[in-house]
Order: C-alpha cells, then structure tokens, then sequence
C-alpha cells in the first residue's frame, strides 16, 4: 500500500489549490482516504476524509463549505479541492488509509504518504 500526495505550493490569502493523493497496491473500495494537516508546533489535525466503502465523506469545522474531498475511481486518486484559502491553512498535508470510515482521528489510519506543503501568505 501506497500514497502519493502532491499539489502543495505557496498561495496567496484568499486563494485555491487543489492536493492529489494517488493511491497504490490497493483500490480505494478497500479502504476509507482522509486528509490531515500539521502546522509548525502543532499536532496533527483530521482535514477531511472520505469512504471508499460507500462515497461518504467527512469534514472538520475548521475547513467546512471550503474544502471539498473527491475521488477519481479510474485513476485511484482522492482529491483535496482548497478555496478561500487563508494563513491558517498552513501546514504540511497529508493522505492517509483507513478501514474504518468516517473517522479523522488519525491514530484510526494504517498508511501513510509522505506530505506536501501549503503556504498561504502575501
């Protein structure tokens, strides 16, 4: 098992970027995909998730009706869509596996890629 993210990059306030995280050695039928977020000195922080069982997805408070998670079955990839981007969005994000769905804690998660980083400042 395997994950690819990417699509980081510094970005102005107010702006968009949209994080890939492409997935190998699996489908993403078997397993539920979440995004993760950590900021210098903090912990990790549960994004957004979403159920390769059954389609459903899950956000935090923090990033709700700005954050839209999808995937693209023929290409085993989940998407991480960022509008209204604003500094606290910095930190390096990461895509994980689970096979517990609906869940953003991430202790609940099996695999794990290696981060990108978004930078959001003027």
């Amino acid at each position: 098992v395997q994950l690819q993210a990417s699509g980081g990059g510094l970005v102005q306030p107010g702006g968009s970027l949209r994080l890939s995280c492409a997935a190998s050695g699996f489908t993403l039928n078997e397993f539920a995909i979440g995004w993760f977020r950590q900021a210098p000195g903090k912990g990790r922080e549960g994004v957004s998730c979403l159920s390769g069982f059954d389609g459903d997805t899950n956000y935090a408070d923090s990033v709700k009706g700005r954050f839209t998670i999808s995937w693209d079955k023929g290409k085993n990839t989940v998407y991480l869509q960022m509008n209204s981007l604003t500094p606290e969005d910095t930190a390096v994000y990461y895509c994980a596996a689970s096979v517990v769905a609906g869940t953003l804690l991430p202790g609940l998660y099996n695999f794990w890629g290696q981060g990108t980083q978004v930078t959001v400042s003027s």
